[in-house]
């Protein structure tokens, strides 16, 4: 069988590489995690751990560990408490199987440097999310727009197979919505993510499951 946590940490380590090298950040991935050896953008975490039973003083040495770092914890089956970290948030990650007909409308693809910026003005990342993201085959940033041309909610949909669903936001569209989107424009593409409540809810709606808990530390 397919460990789906697994599965679900390396895809969304991936996508955490793929965002700090459009900052001029290169990572190191081998067996145990992903990580890089300075500060991560924000809301982006420091290292991301690949298996269970990481030694957590060697995962530490790979990154600054001192205040604003963070450690994406895959499996929540670290203690980093006695190292000056605190739990974040605790989250689940989630999978869904291409198995149904999607019944929603496709979001509609990111293109331009405008539109990115327009998106990211909605989704409120800012200059997070950098034009070099466009031409990452990679990566798909969807959007949901109204009759104005407003983005009203969208989505980051990246990897090759699982593919991972991040950013999703719902400015003013219904969460359930976007979630049916995504689905929608991807039909045949098994998808992995995370939510913590109250944003698990969606999610499930539109048929992902459970795929294991995981956990974000924060150095304060």
């Amino acid at each position: 069988m397919v460990d789906l946590q697994a599965v679900a940490a390396r895809d969304n380590a991936v996508w955490c590489g793929i965002v700090c090298e459009s900052h001029g950040l290169q990572g190191l991935t081998d067996a145990d995690a992903w990580s890089v050896p300075r500060r991560s953008p924000m809301w982006y975490p420091d290292a991301v751990t690949l298996r269970p039973g990481v030694d957590v003083a060697a995962l530490l040495r790979r990154i600054d560990a001192g205040p604003g770092a963070s450690v994406k914890d895959s499996f929540a089956d670290l203690d980093l408490a006695d190292h000056g970290f605190r739990v974040l948030f605790d989250a689940e990650w989630i999978y869904r199987a291409p198995t149904d007909p999607p019944s929603g409308t496709p979001l509609s693809p990111v293109t331009t440097p405008a539109a990115l910026a327009a998106w990211a003005a909605a989704h409120g990342g800012g200059d997070l999310f950098r034009p070099a993201l466009l031409t990452d085959a990679r990566v798909r940033v969807l959007a949901r727009y109204d009759d104005q041309g407003a983005v009203t909610g969208g989505a980051v949909v990246s990897g090759d197979g699982p593919c991972g669903v991040s950013n999703l936001f719902a400015r003013t569209a219904d969460p359930g919505d976007i979630w049916r989107g995504v689905l929608a424009t991807l039909p045949q593409t098994p998808l992995v993510g995370y939510e913590s409540e109250p944003d698990l809810p969606p999610a499930r709606e539109a048929g992902f499951t459970p795929a294991g808990p995981l956990r974000v530390w924060l150095r304060d």
